[in-house]
């Protein structure tokens, strides 16, 4: 994701990411990194506590592709439904295959013990929004129709969505739409009807162009939103 980060400090922001547990390329991955969602946006307000002890912050924003989309909504107030997560993870409801990690489910369920799980399962559907992030710019989120409705409605921060028409990774009818359709003050579109999920990563030279308007929409976004024209 340097190519957002890259244009968002550039543009005077500081871009601050994170290497989430068991889901980056330094350390890996593990089965608990692809499915406790919830815990990405408590890995975030950990950052925003670090930083602050060092320094001064103005306002704070949150930008994301896919999981990184359905984690900055998070720290806006979006919550996950826990009866739905339970659902698939018993396997009464699908959950399409991830690309990354095959076999997710049957990796969780040997590497997690069942108490474990349980408690896990307890924090899912907590409230894990951040008052100091207030905007929040989502690509291609993910894990939409695992998210309650009551709490995308109140979602009370300006929050912009974009996606591609041709993403079956992320499909925006039950992801970017579902977000779109619920939060009030959401905005958002599509970026191209050929536009697939993989143009959003960096080495993906199809996705250059798409990544270069996104990245300077998602400055505006920000400008507009977070820049008080007093420091901030």
């Amino acid at each position: 994701m340097a190519w957002l980060a890259e244009t968002l400090a550039a543009a005077g922001f500081l871009a601050v990411s994170v290497e989430h547990h068991g889901n980056n390329f330094v350390d890996g991955y593990l089965p608990q990194g692809f499915a406790f969602e919830w815990e990405r946006p408590r890995d975030l307000s950990f950052a925003l506590d670090v930083i602050t002890a060092e320094q001064a912050l103005g306002r704070v924003g949150a930008a994301g592709f896919s999981s990184g989309g359905c984690t900055s909504a998070a720290l806006t107030g979006a919550r996950i439904d826990s009866g739905v997560l339970r659902a698939v993870l018993d396997g009464r409801a699908r959950m399409p295959e991830l690309p990354e990690f095959p076999g997710l489910l049957e990796a969780l369920g040997t590497s997690v013990p069942g108490e474990q799980l349980t408690q896990a399962l307890a924090e899912a559907g907590q409230d894990h929004g951040d008052h100091r992030v207030r905007a929040a710019f989502l690509i291609c989120p993910a894990i939409g129709e695992m998210i309650t409705a009551e709490s995308l409605e109140c979602v009370d921060r300006p929050v912009e969505i974009r996606w591609g028409d041709a993403d079956t990774i992320t499909p925006p009818e039950e992801n970017a739409l579902r977000y779109l359709n619920l939060i009030p003050a959401a905005g958002g579109r599509s970026v191209g009807t050929d536009v697939q999920h993989h143009h959003f990563l960096g080495g993906n030279p199809e996705g250059a162009e798409t990544r270069r308007r996104v990245a300077s929409e998602a400055v505006e976004f920000f400008r507009a939103h977070l820049c008080t024209g007093q420091g901030e």
